[in-house]
């Protein structure tokens, strides 16, 4: 997700003071390392498919099942790492039949010895039994996990949530993000009067004779771990079809039996999403799968082609405008905010979470261009300046790399400004949307690095946003503009920023049209009598007069 988490989870995790005053890193554990890097256990073999297979005791509160991981060996080598989450535990793993012995590293990492040879090309699969009360959800989605309520009628209701916590915190998978699967069978076992929806589409229910049901959806789309997620429930369905970029896309809508007047009124805003998103993103990138929206007893995630929603069925951010300008109020936050998740975060997934700005950064953008298509560009401007007052400037953007470690939560907000900004200096509204459509297109269905998306705005843009990317993404200083006028002349440069930071920002010079200026970390003059200087407010930077 998920807008407010950052500011929640991720602020303070370390004190950043200046680019002159020392950083102080936070301390991290071996599971931190085990959890967020690529090691020898995980990078010898490539993931190519999982079957889910979980039962869900809602009176017990347990899960129990397995999951059959299929893999092609990059390499030879004869220990695989798969992870689960205490209390969780794994009972039994095998291959071609034959049991294989295991150790636990840390608290999650479960080494397994293969005893047939793994030889590079071939394609094996192992089948990991597990059982146990998976950790649950405190405060979901901000810190997830399973999710065991009632309903108003008395019913069981169970959801999960696990971004950043993990997906291993309810069933066993490589949980990294760099290697996603291609595609995917996720059977859930349900009590016999209640539903399981998933991700993808359904493809049969099976009455078995203990009392229970199984539901079988099938994902054609490779999908990254965070994105899997069961909802079970009692669940009404209604559904319609959009005529999309890629041909009709079928929306799917589960709710409790309370809520199906108020969604059949809240939920037409998923076309208006849609239409929104396609002409700024480019086609939703999970034709074949389908789009879902789902009633869940959390605010609501990104979970791919099966988006969770808790919004209670009113507009804005539960009630409330973020931005502060009315706009937000226009708009159901969740169906517009998750759901541009499908394009910045499920179509292009980062590899590791501490480019989650990736996500959260053009997701929370996506909310300016939502209101653009609708109310004009001055809306959607309004509404991005709007939310810059929920910026902290405490860490940066960017976390720490290999050890599962998140940004500041100004990835949301300051993400969404810095782009915003980029689109005034690239000042062709029509290239920039090629910029976006192309990053959806080019990075189509992948996992990223930061420096892959950094680069390709930056060619395809035809302006070097090295230095933006830097100040914005790594630094939590907000460039200064400072100017001086003396003898009717003007001087200008940049200030609080990095070395080298030489952005260009639009000025209004006594009451002229907006122009651009050309500042750098130097004093330069303006040949030009001069009294007085405005700065476009587009540009998240600030202005200063100096004597």
């Amino acid at each position: 997700m998920k807008l407010l988490k950052a500011s929640l989870l991720f602020i303070n995790t370390f004190l950043v003071f200046t680019a002159c005053a020392q950083i102080k890193t936070p301390e991290f554990s071996r599971d931190d390392t085990l959890r967020g890097s690529i090691t020898p256990e995980r990078s010898w073999w490539d993931l190519k498919y999982y079957e889910l297979r979980t039962t869900v005791n809602p009176p017990e509160r347990t899960l129990s099942g397995s999951t059959t991981v299929f893999y092609e060996v990059l390499k030879p080598y004869q220990v695989i790492q798969i992870d689960l989450q205490p209390p969780l535990k794994v009972d039994k793993v095998t291959q071609d039949g034959q049991e294989l012995s295991y150790k636990l590293d840390g608290k999650n990492a479960y080494m397994i010895t293969l005893k047939k040879k793994q030889e590079k090309g071939k394609n094996e699969s192992i089948v990991v039994h597990y059982s146990g009360k998976p950790i649950v959800a405190k405060r979901p989605p901000w810190d997830g996990g399973v999710q065991w309520v009632k309903d108003k009628e008395g019913n069981d209701y169970v959801a999960t949530s696990c971004q950043g916590l993990g997906a291993s915190a309810w069933w066993p998978c490589k949980d990294h993000m760099y290697d996603e699967c291609d595609s995917m069978l996720i059977s859930i076992t349900v009590p016999e009067k209640l539903k399981d929806i998933s991700n993808g589409r359904l493809r049969k229910v099976i009455n078995n004779d203990n009392g229970t049901k199984t539901f079988e959806w099938f994902v054609k789309n490779p999908i990254n771990n965070y994105g899997i997620n069961m909802n079970v429930g009692n669940y009404e369905h209604f559904n319609e079809t959009y005529d999309g970029e890629k041909g009709k896309l079928t929306l799917d809508y589960y709710v409790l039996p309370e809520n199906l007047e108020k969604a059949k009124e809240q939920f037409k805003q998923v076309p208006m999403m849609l239409k929104a998103f396609e002409h700024w993103f480019g086609p939703y990138p999970f034709y074949e799968d389908g789009f879902k929206l789902v009633d869940v007893p959390y605010l609501g995630m990104e979970h791919q082609s099966s988006v969770t929603y808790g919004n209670k069925y009113q507009n804005g951010y539960l009630g409330r405008d973020l931005s502060g300008t009315g706009w937000g109020l226009k708009w159901d936050f969740i169906i517009v905010h998750e759901s541009g998740h499908e394009w910045f975060a499920n179509n292009i997934t980062y590899k590791d979470i501490a480019d989650m700005w990736i996500h959260e950064s053009f997701t929370n953008y996506s909310e300016n261009l939502f209101t653009e298509y609708y109310y004009g560009k001055e809306a959607g401007a309004a509404y991005v300046i709007g939310c810059r007052k929920n910026i902290q400037n405490k860490t940066p953007i960017i976390g720490i790399y290999n050890v599962n470690h998140g940004g500041s939560g100004d990835m949301y907000y300051k993400g969404g400004n810095m782009l915003h900004t980029m689109r005034q200096i690239v000042n062709d509204d029509e290239r920039w949307r090629q910029v976006l459509r192309g990053l959806n297109k080019t990075f189509y269905h992948q996992t990223v690095v930061s420096k892959q998306i950094e680069d390709y705005v930056s060619k395809n843009s035809g302006k070097d946003f090295s230095k933006v990317f830097d100040q914005y993404l790594r630094d939590i200083r907000i460039p200064v503009l400072e100017y001086k006028i003396e003898k009717g002349k003007i001087s200008y440069q940049w200030a609080n920023c990095i070395d080298g930071f030489d952005m260009p920002v639009k000025v209004s010079i006594n009451g002229e049209k907006m122009d651009f200026i050309y500042p750098t970390t130097g004093w330069k003059a303006l040949k030009k009598d001069v009294t007085d200087l405005k700065l476009d407010e587009n540009f998240y930077v600030t202005l200063k007069k100096v004597e």
